[in-house]
């Protein structure tokens, strides 16, 4: 998994709320277990006509907005069915960052997992920050695990909290397995006691 440690980029203002997993994934897409693959189908529903043209009005399919690294989103964000699709589908399109008033537990845990940082601000704070992703593509957010800060294109900083073992994880780049091959030379003397102990197993 990629680390996370400074991330300086656009953001793209998404002021719904509610915003479920099957709105950012469709079920109809869920037929792989890779992944990668899913970043074309985000959002797929809001982003694409019928006929498959791309709504031209949808935030992500504007100009500014097409290399957008953060998303700034309405409350309880992530919500509905627990598809850990939803994160790839999100990081496959290039989005690392997702702030929001709240998150879904499922959702919130599984971005970790895949490299992308939720992040909880009060209201007025969200507000703040969407205004200033509306500004479009001249406006840069940066956001710093390391501080646990984040500083608008004016230079307004707003300081947010994250676990402390979810921060290493990302800050690493570890996954459930990196998180486990950090203790390979235990785990490997662990079977090289067990094989001599008892060879029959």
């Amino acid at each position: 998994m990629e680390k996370f440690e400074k991330l300086s980029g656009i953001a793209a203002p998404m002021p719904l709320v509610n915003i479920d997993t099957d709105m950012i994934i469709p079920k109809v897409f869920l037929k792989s277990i890779q992944r990668t693959g899913f970043g074309k189908n985000l959002f797929d529903e809001m982003r694409y006509n019928r006929d498959g043209t791309e709504v031209a009005d949808f935030v992500l399919n504007k100009p500014q907005y097409r290399a957008a690294q953060i998303l700034v989103a309405g409350d309880n964000f992530g919500c509905g069915s627990s598809r850990e699709h939803a994160p790839w589908a999100i990081s496959d399109f290039g989005i690392k960052c997702v702030i929001s008033t709240s998150f879904a537990d499922i959702f919130y845990n599984n971005c970790f997992k895949n490299g992308i940082l939720p992040i909880v601000l009060p209201q007025e704070q969200v507000d703040v920050l969407m205004k200033d992703a509306e500004k479009g593509s001249n406006a840069r957010m940066e956001v710093d695990l390391e501080s646990q800060s984040i500083t608008t294109s004016d230079g307004e900083t707003f300081t947010f909290d994250v676990d402390s073992f979810k921060k290493h994880c990302l800050m690493n780049g570890l996954d459930d397995i990196g998180l486990t091959m950090e203790n390979k030379s235990s785990i490997d003397s662990f079977e090289a006691k067990m094989s001599a102990e008892r060879p029959w197993v």
